[in-house]
């Protein structure tokens, strides 16, 4: 790690562990969600809901002390990248959540949860990571991990897409259609998240290069 002749204000560290150990409840909230019967799945999007606005709230408080301090521990645009690729993650999250009892969908393809089992390894991997920012050039084999972790979600994101827009079984009644279509809404923002997730990833390489 680089030398330092100006102490760095290390309040941001804690700031980041918040904010992916809130990641953590939302996704697991979400998998619940995702479990449940229709008409039970109101209580758990309100639950995600309240970890999407604690992490408004952390992102917030992030920005804050960006905005006041002087020497930061790395690179001002690196912690505006990594706070608001952590605040994606659970925004997605909370959508996709939020469109599944929106929606009135009823049972859900069996892809959605692999989706979402994928969400839950990636947010404990980074829930793990988020404490050892410090010592940044040791977070390597994170990196690597949720890197593959998107890439098997990207996997599962195509099975459920080929599985909804299977030629085989041709949909040609109209409400069937919308179903459809709202499923693909859910598992797009699902995607999205692991994409944020990777983000996460990328932008703690990218510091752990820079402060080599």
């Amino acid at each position: 790690m680089a030398f330092r002749l100006t102490p760095h204000e290390r309040g941001f560290y804690p700031l980041f562990t918040r904010a992916a150990e809130n990641i953590v409840v939302a996704a697991d909230e979400l998998a619940k969600l995702v479990a449940a019967e229709p008409d039970a799945r109101a209580d758990f999007a309100r639950r995600v809901k309240d970890a999407e606005n604690a992490g408004d709230d952390v992102t917030h408080e992030i920005m804050v002390k960006l905005n006041s301090v002087f020497v930061t521990p790395f690179d001002r645009e690196d912690i505006y990248r990594l706070a608001s690729s952590l605040d994606d993650v659970v925004d997605a999250i909370e959508e996709a959540a939020d469109r599944i009892v929106l929606y009135r969908l009823g049972a859900l393809p069996p892809g959605m949860a692999t989706q979402v089992d994928v969400l839950q390894r990636a947010a404990a991997a980074t829930a793990e990571a988020m404490p050892k920012l410090e010592k940044v050039d040791q977070l390597h084999e994170y990196t690597i991990h949720v890197n593959s972790l998107e890439d098997e979600g990207d996997r599962a994101y195509h099975q459920v897409l080929s599985a909804l827009l299977s030629p085989e079984h041709p949909i040609t009644d109209p409400s069937a259609v919308l179903e459809v279509i709202k499923l693909k809404e859910v598992v797009d923002t699902l995607e999205d998240a692991a994409d944020a997730f990777e983000t996460v990833a990328n932008t703690v390489e990218s510091i752990a290069v820079k402060e080599a």
